[in-house]
């Protein structure tokens, strides 16, 4: 319902806006409203008849977002990183991996925040890139940080064990 101030009178004249009536059949006017922005929308955005053909698979709206090769390389490069830094890649001095949490969290972060900045804004295939490696890094680095706890108090156990009498 909206209110409109009549400038003769100091009074209010109520229009009932609502589509439905108290029985709820819809309203006359209600329709008539509907029509017209029908035929509003048509002369904005005219619909060309098209040729009856097989369905074909669904395409993405013409204004979607397009794929960006560069993109996609940032992310797969923050994400070899962040896989480096848990352990994937070994130490070419030492050949041994290369665990260090405190850095893949941040590069995880960096990523979380990139798709939260990016969101609406992706190609299907980057949005699903970017999820897909945020899942399995995520797991990774749980897994890892699990890991490191264990192999922390079993070294805590050996020290405390040897410096018993």
């Amino acid at each position: 319902m909206t209110t409109q101030k009549h400038d003769d009178k100091d009074s209010f004249r109520v229009i009932d806006r609502r589509p439905f009536t108290s029985e709820g059949e819809p309203r006359k006017e209600a329709i008539e409203e509907r029509e017209r922005e029908a035929k509003r929308e048509e002369l904005r955005h005219p619909v060309a008849e098209a040729p009856k053909q097989a369905p074909a698979a669904p395409q993405p709206p013409v204004d979607a977002p397009k794929r960006s090769q560069p993109f996609e390389n940032l992310v797969r490069m923050i994400g070899s990183n962040a896989a480096m830094v848990l352990g994937a890649y070994a130490d070419p001095r030492t050949g041994q991996p290369v665990i260090d949490p405190e850095a893949a969290h941040e590069l995880i972060d960096m990523l979380d925040s990139l798709h939260e900045k990016t969101k609406g804004n992706l190609a299907p295939e980057e949005d699903a890139l970017l999820l897909d490696l945020l899942g399995k890094l995520k797991m990774t680095y749980l897994e890892v940080n699990q890991a490191v706890a264990t192999q922390s108090a079993q070294a805590a156990m050996h020290a405390k064990a040897k410096t018993r009498p």
